[in-house]
């Protein structure tokens, strides 16, 4: 039986109100410290990276969390809606002017792209498993960031022109202009990102991803993720869901470049290379696999931290990796684990939950009367407590 508090709610539905309550929350304290002149241009400037990881986070504790499958590419789709969104935009800036318009437009080629890639890599790579997924997942997102880093793409009254050898091979006529530059990466992009922008994404991140989970497909990929053979066994199509979820965790990525992209007015490859696989693979794993709300908290901290230590900069990237080790200890370690349902039985939020008023002494009632003969055969009642089912009786009645 799902368990219902007091208001009458689901727990999956109040914790998935929790969810987006620290999420607001969040945000209007942000909006209240930035109109105070409380946020430093540091803090300031990592607003859109932080809700980018955020979109990563969730998007990839689908893959790994919830369909129980190691993806190390996730850097690869990222890419990919980053660098499709941002031609868009540079071709565009002076045919679509309004960032309204041209922002949410690249927002979609950005999922799109990045969906069609995830639909063409998933079909061979989900038939693998465990080591080899991930590896050829490592494989798929070094793959991308290579092919951008010599990639070259220029367009002209004729069209769009591509190379993989420098610009002069492109063959632009004199009014042609160079999008890509290989290694140098995308020049002159707009910069439509905001914070605003980046805190509905991420609503509608957690959004479709929540409700994903409690839908009917949601428990199809989770089944698989627990038992492949019973799943088959009672008709889920295991290929049909794990493309699913791969194939949205991938679109939902290409998003989160699409934002981070249109942060900065210069775009090169080497950003998204397996080192930023691997942080949004940390953020999933300290913060819970298959845990939302630990993927959001833990992508904020583990992007705060090294902005915080930025004072001990000697020992920042130091303290930084042993906060690491010590939060993956804290949150994986069976010992530790006891510990804390030792000390924190119903969590942090257990200890602001109202204790139950206690129960009023009942009065005791006099004594009762001892028979005076023990020996003295007493009646049966009219109606019987003996809650022993008819026929199961050790003793015949007379």
């Amino acid at each position: 039986m799902k368990k219902v508090n007091r208001l009458g709610l689901k727990k999956s539905i109040r914790s998935t109100l929790v969810t987006f309550a620290i999420v607001i929350a969040a945000y209007l304290i942000v909006q209240i410290l930035s109109a105070g002149g409380l946020l430093s241009n540091s803090m300031q400037g990592l607003l859109i990276p932080i809700c980018t990881y955020i979109i990563l986070a969730v998007s990839l504790n689908l893959v790994v969390g919830i369909l129980g499958e190691l993806s190390l590419g996730h850097a690869g789709f990222m890419s990919i809606g980053a660098f499709s969104s941002t031609i868009f935009s540079v071709c565009t800036q002076d045919s679509i002017q309004s960032a309204w318009v041209r922002f949410p437009l690249a927002l979609l080629i950005g999922a799109v792209m990045a969906g069609i890639f995830g639909f063409l890599i998933g079909i061979p790579v989900l038939r693998l498993r465990g080591d080899y997924l991930a590896i050829v997942t490592l494989a798929f997102g070094e793959i991308i960031k290579n092919v951008f880093n010599v990639l070259f793409v220029g367009y002209d009254e004729t069209g769009f022109h591509v190379s993989l050898k420098d610009t002069a091979d492109l063959g632009l006529s004199e009014s042609g202009t160079v999008v890509i530059k290989g290694a140098q990466g995308i020049t002159g992009i707009p910069q439509d990102s905001t914070f605003t922008l980046g805190f509905v994404l991420i609503l509608l991140t957690l959004l479709i991803v929540i409700n994903l989970i409690h839908s009917r497909s949601g428990r199809a990929i989770m089944s698989i993720r627990d038992n492949r053979i019973a799943a088959e066994s009672v008709g889920i199509n295991v290929t049909k869901y794990k493309l699913m979820a791969f194939v949205i965790s991938a679109a939902i990525a290409g998003v989160a470049g699409v934002l981070y992209a249109h942060n900065f007015s210069t775009l090169v490859a080497k950003k998204f290379d397996y080192n930023t696989s691997i942080l949004i693979l940390v953020f999933v794993v300290l913060g819970g696999l298959g845990n939302i709300r630990g993927s959001v908290i833990a992508a904020v901290i583990l992007t705060l931290l090294p902005e915080l230590l930025r004072g001990m900069e000697d020992y920042r990237m130091l303290i930084y990796a042993i906060l690491l080790i010590a939060l993956m200890i804290f949150n994986q370690s069976p010992q530790m684990i006891a510990l804390r349902e030792k000390l924190l039985p119903h969590g942090i939020a257990g200890l602001f939950r109202r204790k139950p008023a206690p129960q009023p002494a009942i009065a005791e009632g006099p004594e009762p009367i001892p028979a005076e003969d023990p020996q003295e055969e007493v009646a049966e009642p009219i109606i019987s407590t003996d809650m022993t089912p008819d026929g199961d009786d050790t003793e015949e009645r007379g």
